[in-house]
């Protein structure tokens, strides 16, 4: 029997869940910010001092080994436990709190404003604009940001599975239509008025395929098309330059940039609706934080955030999730 060193290097663990969540080396070294040679030694010297191989490796692919498959929980559970006693001695809470609201007009800004009229100047909160929840997620378990706000369930489930998150909006579906598009003139759009219709919903750009996911679902049967893939778009200003000139309607929701030229209406014939939620790092404890959640609670009270239309359209595996009380995560 192979004696276990019972002082592993947590750095050699982090390496090895690196390159189990990302089964690609390269992308591994990128989110570590090390060295793919480096990387590959650090996973040879764990597999040296456990005394079995961790991935089975080809030019084509990464997988796991079942010894792998064996490490992983355990992994996870000793790097929490290093990132918790880290925290509890850094004076985490005296940080700022960085936290991705999508773009100065969203759900997460405004829970982000309604937060930081509860708390002193001696806590800050500093926003970020991802473009997207799973680029965000990214950077949340890389610890480059501590919350984020999107469509949970449209994340990879083995990375959801690292994160908590609360559901704290129901938003409402919209399209964004020129202003002489025809059906620019309802007050509500059917669903069943874009059949044959093209609409942008984000597709090539990897930071938001949660979103695309959703619009996937809800084109489905209905003979709306999605725009061919195009490359992310950073910024407000870019996205309305692309959006004019290509002339695309967009798949959107009802909080939204306002795009010159057009209108935003919201679409009925079922109510589609987006569940957005708060996204953030597992064992955070931060008064910013707090507010949030907070925050969230208050104007999911007061504005109705999560109230439901009978017979509303969610996507899956949302349409079947009931709405839980807001001081317990999903």
């Amino acid at each position: 029997m192979v004696r276990v060193n019972r002082d592993i290097e947590p750095r050699l663990l982090r390496a090895f869940t690196a390159v189990a969540d990302e089964l690609h080396f390269t992308r591994a070294a990128a989110r570590l910010y090390v060295a793919q040679q480096a990387l590959s030694r650090d996973i040879r010297r764990l597999e040296r001092e456990l005394g079995a191989g961790l991935f089975v490796r080809t030019t084509r692919q990464v997988a796991l080994t079942a010894a792998g498959e064996r490490l992983l929980p355990y992994a996870r559970r000793v790097l929490q436990a290093q990132d918790d006693l880290a925290a509890a001695f850094s004076g985490a809470e005296h940080r700022p709190l960085l936290v991705d609201v999508g773009a100065p007009v969203s759900t997460g800004s405004q829970v982000l404003t309604e937060a930081r009229h509860r708390l002193g100047p001696e806590t800050e909160l500093v926003a970020r604009f991802h473009s997207g929840l799973a680029g965000a997620a990214a950077e949340l378990l890389a610890g480059r940001l501590d919350v984020s706000f999107g469509r949970a369930h449209g994340l990879d489930p083995a990375v959801l599975a690292r994160l908590e998150h609360r559901l704290i909006r129901y938003e409402r579906i919209a399209v964004v239509l020129r202003e002489d598009h025809p059906p620019a003139r309802l007050e509500e759009i059917p669903l069943s008025a874009l059949a044959g219709e093209t609409l942008y919903a984000a597709a090539g750009n990897p930071t938001t395929t949660e979103w695309t996911d959703l619009a996937a679902q809800l084109f489905a049967g209905r003979g709306i098309a999605m725009a061919e893939p195009f490359p992310e778009i950073e910024g407000d200003e870019e996205f309305i330059r692309v959006v004019t000139k290509r002339r695309w309607s967009v798949l959107a929701s009802e909080v939204f940039i306002h795009l010159p030229g057009t209108v935003l209406r919201p679409l009925t014939g079922p109510v589609p609706l987006s569940p957005v939620s708060m996204v953030w790092r597992k064992g955070l404890v931060h008064p910013g934080l707090d507010a949030l959640h907070a925050a969230a609670h208050a104007l999911a009270t007061t504005s109705g955030w999560l109230h439901r239309p009978p017979g509303a359209w969610l996507p899956s595996p949302e349409a079947g999730v009931m709405v839980r009380d807001l001081r317990t995560a999903e």
